[in-house]
């Protein structure tokens, strides 16, 4: 054990809550004494970050690690066993840490609290990521919400969230406890095609997640009931990677909203928009908390039997944005691109991989885990079956997007499309949403050959929501 002075130790086990300010384990654990920051690399992890949250966990804590006044302790293996041996060579007394909703995390974590206290030892846990406990917002009988605005209205009901603490003045910590190299982790992909712009695009510190949500609220919020829904704009908040790895809590982005809503009244349109986005957010959290098996089982029954198809072809030329459908393959490059992809076209590259294509919603929801740098167990899981039409408040199978419907819609000069499909680029206007329905002349005008430099639809639509509608009345057949 290292040689310590009397002031008591403890353990502060991060996890989503890479940050300083509204920090209540922190804040716990630095009024107690010296404190022992350490990340945790759990191989047996059930949902191990994806390939671009990796990048985004890389950056996190390498930003952490330079704010915080004592080192950032990394390790991997068991988490027992690793805060056992901890605990050994710090002569550490007590472990402080934020809760998580994820399943496996739960179990894990409860074991662990377990076994600690069994041994003697102080455990002391904390909410970091949600606005409401999942156990503070439920239906009048007791039970757990299953439709989004009633949830809704219970949190807007509900006593305020805690506002957000400031960090602690500069902890006291310990010298010489070994640690794993960030570099060694190796979590920032080798790719060379991808990933390249991330660092310019996130910068993965708390400073630059604050200036990105005043920013926000300052120049895009009296716009957002509109913009939101155009990827042509730049009228989204952005703050979904911050929100994940807790670079930034969901309290301060709902403090800083409200405080500028009480002082510009002119805001409060967009603000009360964006709060039920923020509150969405929580309404996935805590389904996930109550039905564990979101992310892999549908919550509706009967979509079970879904006749899904298997089609190989099919599922990579969605993933790698070669559908034919601009609107889509926009979003896909996007998302390859940026690590993100704009919401609404999050709704339609799924309801055209579900319902065009009938590929399986777990098949979408795996590659988003991949690729999206805010990808969220939560969030992704109840997206997708919502999509799928098999969630809770799901949107109904039979709602069926047309791509190029809604792409005219919400991006009706077609600048989006243009800036992630520049084979495109010769067709002006809104006609780059249906190259294969223009005459000959202005596809040779344009430079664009169907099926050589840009695909030709993967499907047809009509047809494809024929198929969909039909396996739905075959699935729900008794």
């Amino acid at each position: 054990m290292l040689e310590v002075m009397d002031t008591p130790i403890t353990l502060l086990w991060l996890r989503q809550d890479l940050r300083l300010a509204d920090h209540p384990a922190l804040r716990f654990a630095a009024a107690r004494g010296r404190v022992v920051p350490v990340y945790i690399r759990d191989p047996a992890e059930v949902w191990p970050p994806g390939a671009a949250s990796r990048w985004a966990l890389h950056h996190a804590l390498r930003s952490l690690a330079q704010s915080l006044s004592t080192p950032l302790v990394l390790r991997s293996g068991d988490p027992l066993a690793v805060l056992r041996a901890l605990i050994k060579e710090t002569g550490a007394t007590a472990l402080a840490m934020s809760r998580l909703i994820e399943p496996y995390a739960r179990t894990r974590d409860g074991q662990i609290e377990a076994a600690l206290q069994g041994d003697g030892f102080e455990v002391r846990t904390f909410n970091a990521s949600l606005l409401f406990e999942p156990r503070d917002i439920r239906t009048k009988s007791g039970g757990p919400f299953k439709v989004y605005t009633p949830f809704y209205k219970a949190c807007r009901a509900a006593p305020a969230p805690d506002k957000p603490l400031p960090a602690p003045p500069k902890l006291s910590g310990l010298e010489g406890v070994a640690s794993e190299s960030l570099k060694d982790w190796a979590l920032v992909p080798t790719r060379p095609d991808w990933a390249k712009g991330f660092a310019k695009l996130w910068p993965m510190t708390e400073q630059a997640a604050h200036k990105r949500l005043h920013t926000f609220i300052d120049t895009k919020l009296v716009y957002y009931k509109e913009a939101r829904d155009r990827p042509d704009h730049e009228g989204t908040s952005c703050l979904s990677p911050y929100l994940h790895w807790g670079v930034l809590s969901p309290r301060q982005v709902w403090a800083a909203l409200h405080h500028a809503m009480a002082q510009r009244p002119a805001l409060t349109r967009g603000g009360e928009v964006f709060g039920k986005e923020l509150l969405w957010r929580e309404f996935s959290a805590h389904l996930l908390y109550e039905r564990p098996e979101l992310p892999e089982t549908p919550l509706q029954p009967a979509f079970a039997a879904m006749p899904w198809r298997r089609d190989p072809a099919g599922l990579k030329a969605w993933q790698k944005g070669q559908t034919g459908f601009p609107i889509v393959d926009a979003g896909m490059r996007q998302l390859w691109q940026t690590g993100w992809m704009h919401n609404r076209v999050r709704m339609i590259v799924a309801s055209f991989l579900v319902k065009d294509l009938l590929l399986p919603w777990t098949a979408g929801e795996s590659w988003f885990w991949e690729t999206l740098i805010d990808a969220d167990l939560a969030s992704n899981a109840a997206s997708w079956q919502w999509v799928a039409g098999c969630g809770a408040d799901a949107a109904p199978f039979f709602r069926i997007f047309n791509p190029v419907l809604q792409g005219r819609r919400f991006d009706p000069d077609g600048a989006y499309v243009r800036r992630y499909v520049p084979e495109l680029n010769g067709i002006k206007g809104i006609q780059c949403h249906a190259p294969w329905l223009l005459d000959a002349a202005i596809l040779r005008e344009a430079g664009v050959v169907l099926g050589k430099t840009y695909p030709k639809p993967l499907t047809d639509h009509a047809l494809a929501r024929a198929r969909a509608l039909s396996a739905l009345k075959n699935c729900k057949k008794p």
